[in-house]
């Protein structure tokens, strides 16, 4: 029996007619296999992250492929803890939000950089290197020499390319982010205004610190992810951050270490700015969830063990 749970981080650009159908008969198929997270789909592809037993998410794989996605940019990582609380697969315009609709993925794109040939790219005086994702990700871990455009959302990013790169269109511009969505979307766009030398780090930083040992690594830091883990290591590990629950910011050890950081409650980036009716009712939130741990029982949505899961299935 499987005794870790297997995560797969999946997305790619293809023209999609028939959303409703691969939304409902990968909802169906995940409910089967006991298999929680999150994918999106629209009319420009597919993203995702999912996490199930190894031998599910295995299957799966092979299920996706049989619906026609041939292409998809793929990343595996393992947890011991069940990164996700549900299932969600969803409609929408876009499998990543920026542009307010989907773009058209036969036209042009910035290049693929492999993780091997990036750190020649980025070391080159010519380049631009700018880090696509949000600040509070890039707080946590970077490139060496990134630009930070310091976003709250990615929804900013297309404003940052407007008002801030447009001088600079015959530059060599290497992006990067979490998985390679981001950039990828962002290549789209910026080819359509007129930038000629667009690059993109391959399958994201995740990908590069899959590939690259660290001692030739130019990363620095953790790597912020979208799940219960918060963060991973350059080993892809389990980083040392936790998620504060009142803001959803990532949370170091220094910030525990203040007044106004209260397990599950708040941190010193929201302690002023939550309410006291919101800090409440996370209290009230964390009192059940001992309750329930108290009398062995898996508090629903909570993280959860291999061993937990299974009795979360009963």
């Amino acid at each position: 029996m499987d005794n870790s749970f297997k995560v797969m981080a999946f997305y790619e650009f293809a023209k999609i007619d028939n959303t409703s159908f691969i939304a409902n008969s990968i909802s169906l198929y995940c409910k089967q296999e006991n298999i929680r997270g999150t994918v999106i789909i629209a009319p420009e592809g597919i993203n995702g992250t999912l996490a199930g037993f190894i031998s599910s998410i295995d299957k799966f794989a092979e299920f996706i492929t049989s619906l026609g996605f041939k292409n998809l940019n793929t990343k595996y990582s393992i947890a011991e803890i069940m990164p996700f609380y549900r299932l969600k697969v969803k409609e929408k315009k876009e499998i990543i939000t920026m542009l307010g609709s989907s773009i058209d993925p036969s036209t042009p794109r910035g290049e693929m950089v492999s993780p091997n040939e990036w750190n020649e790219l980025i070391n080159q005086t010519d380049t631009i290197i700018i880090d696509v994702r949000n600040e509070y990700e890039s707080n946590i871990g970077s490139f060496n020499n990134a630009l930070k455009p310091n976003t709250a959302s990615f929804l900013e990013f297309k404003n940052y390319i407007d008002e801030k790169l447009s001088d600079s269109k015959d530059k060599n511009i290497a992006m990067f982010c979490t998985g390679g969505i981001r950039c990828e979307k962002a290549s789209y766009y910026m080819k359509s205004q007129g930038f000629e030398n667009v690059f993109q780090l391959k399958g994201g930083i995740l990908k590069y610190l899959e590939d690259i040992d660290e001692q030739n690594s130019f990363w620095e830091g953790e790597c912020f992810v979208f799940d219960n883990r918060v963060s991973v290591t350059h080993e892809l590990e389990k980083g040392t951050y936790d998620l504060c629950r009142g803001c959803n910011n990532p949370i170091s050890s220094k910030d525990k270490k203040t007044n106004k950081y209260e397990k599950d409650v708040s941190c010193p980036k929201c302690y002023d700015s939550l309410s006291e009716d919101k800090k409440n009712r996370s209290r009230e939130r964390t009192k059940q969830i001992l309750l329930s741990e108290q009398h062995n029982r898996p508090y629903p949505y909570r993280d959860l063990t291999i061993e937990t899961y299974l009795q979360h299935q009963q």
